[in-house]
């Protein structure tokens, strides 16, 4: 039989989600709705679930006009995030429907989706206790 401690912290593999290393959220969904912008995407919303489940800590839910372009978008975010951090999306589901895509980074869940499934199922209003910031694309207004 083996003794194990399970108190002993040299053999700690993970001390929090972040280590001194990692990117934080923050610069992540800069990154994310930059590259959502680049590609016009529509009524860019994040949701910070942080306090109200551990699922995630953000969400950002977007539209496009047209299933090419909501493919666009979500390859956009794909390419900038692989291109900037060296991260890959840990779970896609949606690309080959062209109506609802979700990119799960674990701490961030984008949705990407048309305006009529966004409509539908008012993933904004499931969540209406969350912190909400609107991203208006700002070289648009000049």
């Amino acid at each position: 039989m083996t003794d194990i401690d399970i108190n002993a912290p040299a053999n700690q593999q993970f001390s929090n989600a972040y280590s001194e290393n990692d990117l934080q959220p923050a610069e992540m969904l800069n990154i994310i709705t930059e590259a959502l912008l680049s590609k016009k995407a529509q009524d860019i919303t994040v949701l910070d679930v942080s306090e109200l489940t551990t699922l995630t800590e953000y969400f950002v839910v977007c539209h496009g006009k047209s299933d090419v372009q909501i493919k666009a978008l979500a390859d956009a975010a794909m390419e900038e995030v692989k291109k900037q951090t060296g991260e890959n999306v840990w779970k896609k589901e949606g690309l080959h429907a062209r109506s609802w895509v979700i990119l799960d980074y674990v701490n961030i869940v984008v949705h990407v989706m048309s305006k009529e499934k966004r409509d539908f199922y008012g993933i904004e209003h499931m969540w209406n206790d969350a912190k909400i910031t609107q991203i208006k694309d700002t070289e648009a207004d000049t």
